[in-house]
């Protein structure tokens, strides 16, 4: 079972958690799990509004091992208008447009989506139930 938890921030309420959103899903191949602005496609969205978040921005993937990976997909423009980490054991690491990466069993941290323009942020917290 891969558990996520989304929370949308912005300058003026740092600290806060605002629109706390869940989803999860069984790690059975094939499953998917996805982040971005079209509520046909996602099972978390951010608020109205954000364009730095792509339509899929974040594709949550079961493998055939029954292990998950991350990818932030490329959207429409070359260039993105956001940053994205993943932050797991402690450290965070910068991920590339069109990167993935691996989360292993047990595992869990989060994926934070950064909005190059402005103070404002999507944090994804997984779970990767073992």
């Amino acid at each position: 079972m891969l558990e996520l938890t989304m929370a949308s921030v912005a300058e003026a309420e740092e600290g806060a958690t605002a629109g706390m959103l869940m989803a999860d899903a069984p790690s059975e191949p094939g499953a998917v799990l996805c982040v971005g602005r079209d509520r046909n496609v996602c099972r978390l969205a951010p608020p109205d509004g954000w364009l730095f978040v792509s339509r899929v921005h974040l594709e949550f993937r079961c493998g055939p091992d029954g292990l998950w990976t991350v990818t932030w997909l490329h959207g429409s423009q070359a260039e993105p208008s956001s940053d994205v980490q993943v932050v797991a054991d402690g450290a965070a690491q910068a991920m590339p447009y069109g990167g993935y990466w691996r989360i292993p069993a047990g595992g869990s941290g989060e994926v934070v989506i950064h909005d190059r323009l402005a103070a404002r942020s999507v944090n994804v917290g997984f779970y990767h139930e073992p």
